[in-house]
């Protein structure tokens, strides 16, 4: 890879260079017992583009999700993080993912579940949760334990937690769970950002049409397997 292959450009216009600049799945399978959540996907993710996994409940949406940000293990196939290769463990460091569920710690503050992840990636955490903090509005309310926060303000937490690092590849399953109109606003903003930083996104979503302002590729499931790409 070269270095101009290598540097993006973010949304704030300085070069950032990103350790993977695509995601590439080859015949994956993924089974539970006796069934096959995926049945033979083949796709493939790059960055400048919203990359929208849809359809119907039980096509394998989420497990396809978890496969690519390392939570599962694929039965068969391989993911390959380009130009890492398929090193779970090198590839996992580049990776942020946001699910309907926040993943955070219930009994410390929003601010303190964010300086976590900061720390965690070696990030000067009062510059870290600066940049957070105002990226996602996140007020007074991420001052208290994040039990005691709405649904939409955890799910903002969230967001802010898995991208502090600002990483190569962004995931999220069905992210606008419990967001009211201007946590949606604040989300397809951040979305666009990062798709102009240069990042990969991908988003599992039934609600297409809040990400209707972001250039997008659909990646359509049926019964585990692939039915449109494009």
């Amino acid at each position: 890879m070269t270095k101009k292959e290598a540097t993006r450009r973010s949304a704030d216009g300085d070069a950032e260079a990103l350790a993977i600049h695509a995601v590439h799945a080859h015949k994956l399978v993924k089974t539970f017992g006796a069934t096959a959540a995926l049945r033979g996907v083949d796709v493939s993710l790059y960055p400048g583009q919203l990359n929208r996994i849809e359809g119907p409940n039980g096509s394998g949406k989420t497990t396809l999700l978890r496969v690519l940000g390392t939570l599962l293990t694929p039965s068969s196939g391989v993911v390959e993080y380009a130009p890492i290769g398929s090193e779970v463990e090198r590839a996992r460091a580049h990776i942020g993912w946001v699910s309907h569920e926040p993943f955070c710690y219930a009994d410390l503050t929003g601010r303190r579940n964010v300086e976590i992840a900061a720390e965690l990636h070696g990030l000067d955490i009062r510059e870290a949760w600066s940049r957070a903090g105002e990226r996602f509005k996140l007020g007074s309310f991420a001052m208290r334990p994040l039990r005691t926060n709405s649904r939409g303000q955890r799910q903002r937490v969230a967001l802010a937690r898995a991208l502090v690092h600002r990483p190569a590849v962004v995931l999220l399953d069905e992210p606008t769970t419990g967001l009211d109109r201007d946590g949606v606003a604040v989300l397809t903003q951040v979305l666009t950002e990062e798709v102009l930083r240069g990042a990969i996104v991908a988003v599992v979503t039934h609600d297409a049409a809040a990400f209707g302002t972001v250039a997008a590729k659909r990646v359509v499931l049926e019964r585990g397997k692939v039915v449109d790409d494009g």
